[in-house]
């Protein structure tokens, strides 16, 4: 696959031709687009002293919508043939019927340039990266004896993608994505415990290759791994719990972000739905989901339906003021779109969902907010969890937590557990640190089926009341 740009009308398709075609395809209807993309990816792993896996894909290929009411008719192939749009229009074309519809405006235009366009793949050559896993795995071992294993993880990738309106414009984004993982093992007494640190985002290989890059995530990944070598089993009960900043902000995404999307919202099976100006959350709660933020791993310049990504308030001093709209969801509710109309690939219809969605800060530090608690959990990081989009339950495992007691942070804790659901936990801040942050660049969400990255961020936030599973 060729490494220059990504063409289709010069290399592949008649734009005049595939413009005629999608036109016919959505005539009558309320909207549509021909999505084309090609996209490229490395990912190279060590473990336990050498390169584990290597590997390097490449696909392209494109996707043919057709939108009427509520209805989506939708078609992808890999096959860019005047043929094969042809026989994708056919099949989009069954959602629009007998037609009636009357064609959505055009997404505005932008200039915006929120990240390089340059392929991370091709920042570093391929000796450099296998080098820097090496010198990552042998400074890990380095910084405490009681290292028994190491495991690094170099990722790049581009996608590029051009979109066929049905007024005849084209929309082009190329967007880089780069991450490098450090995960440690340390045992002592016959206990192994492990730690993980992470990050990139949509710039150039090279920053996340330099040793005082990758030296920091060592650091943290093995600090995690030694906390939790010193943890005790965690408490269970109803009790009070300091989320601390960036990261777990997932739960926040989780929680509360998905039942913010504008689907949801429509076919009323969100808890939030018809509470639009309504108090959903304690007063000084603000939640944005921002696109636009710079070089950060859910930001887009435009989405994968052509509309500019989009700062939005959702939730402002407590009052539900906005949902995360796509086209379609956006035009149905009488509302505009928002920019979060997005897709995994080409063989993906695109939906609304989250870029990156973060609470902002107050006012209280840290330290302020911990001796606030009289019992509780400090919680600085997690892992997976599960939300129920209909009542905004969820249940998320923490990977790093500390007991409270009167005020003063304890021992560490393992195998506790957060369980609640969001639209009560909004109601039940009762503190906002001074310390808002942005994850370190990591996340990937799912929802029916569909993967796309995105970003997280809060300042530290007292809750009341959440239930904790334990492990004691």
């Amino acid at each position: 696959m060729s490494d220059t740009p990504f063409r289709p009308f010069e290399t592949h398709l008649d734009e005049a031709q595939a413009l005629s075609i999608l036109r016919e395809a959505v005539a009558g209807g309320d909207d549509g687009e021909l999505f084309l993309e090609r996209k490229r990816s490395e990912m190279l792993h060590y473990d336990d002293g050498r390169v584990k896996t290597a590997s390097y894909d490449a696909s392209e290929g494109f996707g043919l919508r057709a939108v009427r009411g509520d209805v989506s008719g939708y078609a992808h192939g890999t096959d860019m043939t005047e043929a094969a749009l042809k026989r994708a229009a056919e099949t989009a074309r069954l959602a629009v019927g007998d037609g009636g519809g009357t064609m959505a405006p055009a997404p505005r235009a932008t200039n915006a340039r929120l990240y390089t366009d340059a392929d991370p793949i091709a920042g570093a050559e391929f000796p450099v990266k296998v080098e820097t896993l090496r010198e990552i795995d042998a400074f890990s071992r380095g910084l405490d004896p009681r290292v028994v294993q190491v495991s690094a993880t170099i990722m790049a990738s581009l996608q590029e993608v051009e979109i066929l309106r049905p007024e005849g414009g084209i929309v082009r984004d190329a967007r880089p994505m780069v991450r490098v993982n450090v995960s440690v093992i340390v045992e002592q007494n016959g206990r192994r415990e492990s730690g993980t640190a992470g990050g990139g985002g949509r710039v150039g290989l090279n920053g996340l290759l330099d040793p005082s890059d990758w030296q920091a995530k060592a650091r943290e990944a093995l600090r995690i791994a030694l906390v939790n070598l010193k943890a005790v089993p965690a408490p269970a009960g109803v009790m009070d719990i300091v989320l601390g900043p960036g990261w777990p902000g997932i739960l926040l995404h989780e929680a509360i972000g998905h039942g913010l999307e504008g689907d949801f919202n429509r076919k009323g099976s969100s808890a939030f739905a018809g509470l639009m100006g309504q108090q959903v959350a304690a007063k000084g709660v603000t939640v944005l989901d921002d696109g636009t933020i710079p070089d950060r791993r859910g930001s887009i310049t435009v989405d994968d339906e052509g509309t500019p990504s989009g700062k939005n308030v959702l939730i402002e001093d407590g009052i539900l003021v906005g949902y995360m709209q796509d086209r379609q969801n956006a035009r149905l509710m009488g509302v505009e779109p928002t920019g979060n109309g997005r897709r995994e690939s080409y063989a993906h219809a695109p939906m609304p969902r989250m870029t990156n969605t973060y609470m902002l800060g107050g006012e209280a530090t840290p330290e302020e907010i911990v001796a606030e608690m009289k019992d509780g959990i400090h919680a600085v990081g997690f892992g997976g969890g599960q939300v129920d989009i209909t009542s905004g339950k969820f249940v998320f495992s923490c990977t790093e937590a500390y007991l409270v007691k009167d005020g003063k942070r304890g021992a560490p804790v393992k195998g506790a557990t957060l369980i609640g659901d969001g639209p009560q936990a909004l109601t039940r801040i009762r503190a906002l640190g001074n310390d808002m942050a942005l994850d370190p660049g990591m996340g990937n969400c799912g929802k029916q089926g569909q993967w796309v990255p995105v970003g997280v961020g809060q300042p530290s936030v007292l809750i009341g009341g959440l239930t904790v599973g334990g492990s004691a």
